[in-house]
């Protein structure tokens, strides 16, 4: 029964690391595009894409690994529910961090003052590509900033539901390393 109960398991592990494929391929696409032109608005904006960066590499690894550990049933000590429950706490520390770290770095929601502030911003007349790029810019980091709240979202629910599926199992769980009386 408890196997029943815990059947969304691998659904959340999926949707996890689904979305850190999606940060990690955006953040990639940012970094690249600022080294190439060298134009970073602070270094602690491009700090914080390596981060971000960072972060979804080791959450695409591991959640990756741990979808194939619970698929495929297996009973080694990282794949146990301690492990899992130890990385999704360190995982959604680092998430919400980052996702925090970038809501006071970035200069707001709203992209499109860029547009409306004057007929030109520094030199630029809104019609031409540089100001498009700029609006752009700006809703990729606001995109780099909403992936990571969802992650960390993702990574809290299921560490909730996984301690909650634990404490309401019937059973007590023990390890296949455990064995009882040698």
């Amino acid at each position: 029964m408890p196997y029943i109960k815990a059947h969304y398991h691998p659904f959340l592990f999926i949707l996890i690391t689904m979305c850190a494929m999606a940060e990690l391929g955006l953040t990639a696409y940012l970094i690249s595009v600022g080294n190439q032109s060298r134009n970073w608005p602070s270094a602690r904006y491009h700090s914080l894409l390596i981060l971000f960066e960072f972060n979804a590499v080791w959450t695409t690894l591991f959640g990756a690994a741990y979808m194939l550990w619970i698929v495929d049933g297996a009973v080694h000590f990282l794949a146990s529910i301690a492990s899992s429950i130890i990385w999704l706490a360190i995982t959604s520390a680092l998430w919400g961090a980052a996702a925090g770290m970038m809501h006071n770095t970035r200069t707001g929601g709203n992209c499109n003052w860029i547009l409306n502030s004057s007929p030109s911003v520094n030199g630029v007349l809104p019609c031409d590509s540089p100001q498009e790029l700029s609006v752009s810019s700006c809703r990729e980091t606001l995109t780099v900033e909403a992936v990571g709240w969802v992650l960390f979202v993702l990574c809290v629910l299921t560490l909730f539901a996984t301690c909650m599926w634990v404490r309401t199992s019937k059973r007590g769980y023990v390890s296949a390393e455990y064995k009882p009386g040698m």
